[in-house]
C-alpha cells in the first residue's frame, strides 16, 4: 500500500461548543502499521523533525503535533486559555490521539517535549508504547538554573527574542551547532510574546516533577540519545539511566543537544532499531 500524507488544521472557525484541538500532521506506512507520535521543545514545531519523516514511514505511521502555542496550533483562542501545565498541555496531547482512535503509540520528543513525553507515560502509561528522549532535560544544572532566575528577572523587560537567542547560545555554543540554534531561533519568532512567558514561567517551576522523574522509572522501554557535547544534560541523565531498568542511554559523539537535526541519520539509524527491537 503507498504511503501517504494527511494534514489536518482543526482550528479554524470552530463552533464556539466544539473542542478545541491541536493542528496535527499523519504520515500514514500502512493502516495496521504501530504509530510513532513525535513532540517538540518549547519555541519549537513540528516542522524539526523533518529529516526524520521519510525514514521513520518507512516502518511506522507518522503523528507530528504542534503544541499549543506553535506551530499551526497558534490562534488567538490560547491566548484565552489561563492553565498552562505539564499535565494540562500532555492531555492536549492525548486529544489527538483519542480523535484518531490511536490507542497506544511510540514517542519521539526533543528537549523540553520530553518533560511532556514522560509526564504522559506517567499518567497514560497504556498509551505509550515505549519513549525516545533526544536531548533529554531531566535535571536543570547549576547553569541551566542561573539561566532561569536570569530569564525571570529580565522577561518583562527584554524582548523575549533575544533572551531566546541568549539561551540558544548557551546550551547549544559551538559553531557546529549553529544549525540547531538558527532552526530553534527561527521557530520562536513565530511565537507570542506572550506565549514565551507562558512557556518559561511553566519550565522555570519545573524542578519538583523532573525530581520525581529521576527517581522513578517510567515502567515503559526508554531510549535516551543524546550528544556529546550536551553539556549542561548528558551528566544527568548518564545518572538517570544507571538506576532506571527500562533505561538505556546512546551517546552520539561529536554532537551537542538537537539530536535529530545534527545527526539525523544515526538519530534515524538507532531509533528505529530500537522501536523494531520492542515487541
Amino acid at each position: 500500500m503507498a504511503c501517504y500524507k494527511i494534514s489536518v488544521l482543526n482550528l479554524m472557525k470552530i463552533p464556539i461548543f466544539a473542542p478545541l484541538m491541536l493542528h496535527y500532521t499523519k504520515h500514514i506506512c500502512r493502516e495496521d502499521a504501530q504509530w510513532v507520535t513525535f513532540i517538540h521543545g518549547a519555541g519549537g514545531s513540528s516542522s524539526i523533525w523533518f529529516k526524520q519523516i521519510r525514514a521513520f514511514q518507512k516502518h511506522f505511521n507518522v503523528l507530528l503535533v504542534d503544541l499549543r502555542g506553535h506551530g499551526k496550533s497558534k490562534k488567538p483562542i490560547y491566548e484565552k486559555l489561563k492553565q498552562y501545565s505539564f499535565d494540562v498541555i500532555g492531555d492536549e496531547v492525548i486529544d489527538v490521539l483519542d480523535h484518531l482512535n490511536i490507542n497506544k503509540t511510540h514517542f519521539v520528543s526533543i528537549s523540553l517535549g520530553t518533560i511532556i513525553t514522560r509526564e504522559l507515560s506517567e499518567r497514560y502509561p497504556k498509551r505509550v508504547s515505549s519513549m525516545i528522549m533526544g536531548g533529554a532535560v531531566m535535571k536543570l544544572n547549576f547553569r541551566g538554573q542561573l539561566l532561569m532566575r536570569v530569564g525571570s528577572a529580565l522577561k518583562s523587560v527584554l524582548p523575549y527574542l533575544i533572551l531566546y537567542r541568549f539561551f540558544a547560545l548557551i546550551i547549544m555554543p559551538r559553531k557546529k551547532h549553529r544549525e540547531s540554534r538558527n532552526l530553534f531561533i527561527g521557530e520562536a519568532k513565530k511565537l507570542y510574546q506572550k506565549e514565551f512567558k507562558r512557556w518559561f514561567t511553566l519550565i522555570a517551576e519545573v524542578n519538583p516533577l523532573l525530581s520525581l522523574f529521576r527517581i522513578k522509572d517510567a515502567g515503559v522501554p526508554t531510549l535516551y540519545i543524546m550528544g556529546s557535547e550536551d553539556h549542561m544534560f548528558l551528566p544527568s541523565i548518564t545518572k538517570l539511566v544507571k538506576g532506571h531498568e527500562n533505561s538505556t542511554l546512546f551517546v552520539i559523539p561529536e554532537c551537542g543537544h538537537v539530536v535529530n537535526v545534527e545527526q539525523p541519520h544515526i538519530f534515524n539509524g538507532e531509533s528505529t532499531r530500537f522501536l523494531l527491537s520492542i515487541k
